[in-house]
């Protein structure tokens, strides 16, 4: 069952490319990792999303991922309440929602549609 990681950190004032730079620059060599991305979630605001093969892999990486946040804490800044520089969680997937695919429209359709607005109205017989 496939598993996700979800980090979110606060940059410091100043800190912010040095802080996207590591992660685009990090090797990210863990066990059953399937990939992940930093996003922006507001004013220094960032969360790590990372998808997995498995919980296991997850928690056998954390020594790793540990190491990783070692290097970069001086660019980050305490959350507050008791979190320190980080507020991780993590879980197996529960619910999968895959995206429907958009129907697509004939190219001529908008035409089609323009055309008949164009025309006149006919009067019935």
């Amino acid at each position: 069952m496939t598993a996700f990681n979800v980090v979110r950190f606060r940059v410091k004032p100043g800190r912010e490319e040095d802080f996207l730079e590591f992660h685009r620059s990090a090797s990210a060599d863990f066990s059953g990792y399937r990939g992940g991305v930093i996003i922006k979630t507001g004013d220094r605001a960032y969360c790590f999303i990372a998808g997995w093969n498995d919980f296991d892999s997850i928690v056998a990486a954390r020594p790793q991922m540990i190491g990783m946040l070692d290097q970069m804490r001086d660019m980050l800044e305490d959350l507050g309440g008791g979190l320190g520089v980080t507020d991780p969680v993590s879980g197996e997937t529960v619910v999968e929602m895959p995206a429907k695919m958009a129907r697509k429209r004939s190219r001529s359709a908008p035409r089609k549609r323009a055309a008949a607005e164009e025309a006149p109205e006919q009067e019935e017989v």
